[in-house]
């Protein structure tokens, strides 16, 4: 008897947890799966203190009212905040989405005793063209105040922002959407003035140069380190320069990142013996161990042995700066300028399985070779912004 009534006090509660899997919708199954492939294979939880299981804890039950992909697209972009790093995004945005930073941002502002003041711009960009300069300070963004609407970008997990989290916050509201007008309104000869940058795209040249000096010549990249059609390019650049002793290579715009192959084509005309340039990290977590690895340069064609140096800025993203520690670790060029965009990782890609949403996180840790984390690499001459960076240039001779 006394088994016959459990089992009928237990089969009404079965049926409906039963239920209740049955009825979840598309989007409560695809953030379990978005949660758990970042929980599974994000390289930088610990090193970033990132509380994972409370983000689950805060965010989950905001899925039950979700009812179109719009909605969850906008949902995973505030997820995807917890993380704090450009380096983490979706393969698909709307309207009203967030630029991505830093290859949709224009200008850099740092807080500085609870005031906010541009420490950079992106030469040739919305910012520097409408007008704004370095050392302004910035009062309102869209006729706001700063400080309450950097909540929107702040992670929830924890009630004490670091600064790093404070700063990821600044760059992704000035960034703005990419449907609105920007209105960035600063303190000049003590009036207040509004000035209204526009977005403006990269130049479509794979790289431009120069001849600065009798001794020196220069060589930019366009944000153009995911094209392999650079590498061609860079050695006919490369080839009519020989006889100039010292290059400049302008990193300073690829904030898009790029590829290793293009990257260790380049450099691999700067050595002339086998180099490693950069080291991997990746967690086994199954197996409660790592693996470790350093990729190497391997010389090509005629090799460039005269004096080298590097231009990086807070657009030198991903690759660019894999390209950075390269060339500093090979020792084979003097880096110059400020820290760079803090791009954390290698990334992989991801899909959802019910709303084919595509995403992207970093799943290997990368090092300088003396063991330094990419991210927390600093040049040799730091600088604390591109003008800076260009008249150390113009001292080269």
């Amino acid at each position: 008897m006394k088994i016959k009534l459990l089992t009928k006090l237990f089969l009404p509660i079965l049926l409906f947890a039963g239920n209740t899997i049955l009825a979840q919708t598309k989007y409560q199954k695809d953030f379990i799966e978005f949660w758990t492939d970042i929980n599974n294979h994000y390289a930088y939880l610990n090193q970033q203190n990132i509380y994972w299981d409370k983000v689950k804890e805060i965010y989950e039950p905001q899925t039950k009212e979700i009812t179109n992909d719009d909605e969850f697209i906008q949902f995973l972009e505030t997820v995807l905040n917890e993380l704090y790093n450009g380096h983490s995004s979706l393969n698909t945005n709307l309207n009203t989405s967030n630029r991505l930073i830093p290859s949709g941002s224009d200008l850099y502002i740092e807080k500085t005793d609870n005031k906010y003041f541009i420490k950079d711009l992106r030469k040739g960009f919305g910012a520097d063209l409408s007008g704004l300069k370095i050392g302004m300070e910035v009062i309102l963004f869209n006729g706001k105040p700063i400080d309450e609407q950097l909540k929107k970008f702040l992670p929830k997990f924890t009630v004490n922002p670091s600064s790093k989290m404070y700063q990821y916050a600044i760059d992704m509201l000035f960034a703005g959407t990419h449907d609105a007008k920007r209105e960035i309104t600063v303190i000049e000869n003590r009036k207040e003035k509004t000035f209204y940058p526009l977005t403006y795209g990269n130049r479509d040249e794979l790289l431009y140069q120069k001849v600065l000096n009798k001794n020196t010549a220069y060589i930019k990249i366009n944000n153009s380190l995911g094209n392999n059609n650079l590498i061609a390019e860079f050695d006919k650049t490369l080839d009519s320069l020989f006889q100039y002793k010292n290059l400049i290579i302008d990193l300073t715009e690829t904030p898009g990142g790029g590829n290793s192959t293009v990257a260790r084509a380049i450099m691999g005309r700067f050595t002339d013996k086998l180099l490693p340039y950069q080291t991997h990290e990746f967690d086994e977590k199954e197996y409660q161990t790592k693996r470790h690895w350093t990729e190497y340069v391997t010389p090509r064609k005629d090799i460039y042995k005269q004096n080298v140096y590097i231009i990086v800025g807070h657009w030198t993203g991903s690759m660019g700066e894999g390209m950075a520690i390269g060339f500093d670790g090979m020792k084979k060029a003097k880096i110059i300028g400020t820290q760079m965009a803090g791009l954390i990782g290698a990334v992989s890609n991801f899909q959802l399985s019910e709303t084919k949403i595509g995403f992207q996180f970093p799943t290997e840790r990368l090092y300088h070779i003396n063991g330094i984390p990419r991210e927390n690499f600093m040049p040799e001459t730091l600088t604390q912004n591109i003008e800076q960076s260009m008249l150390k240039v113009k001292e080269i001779k």
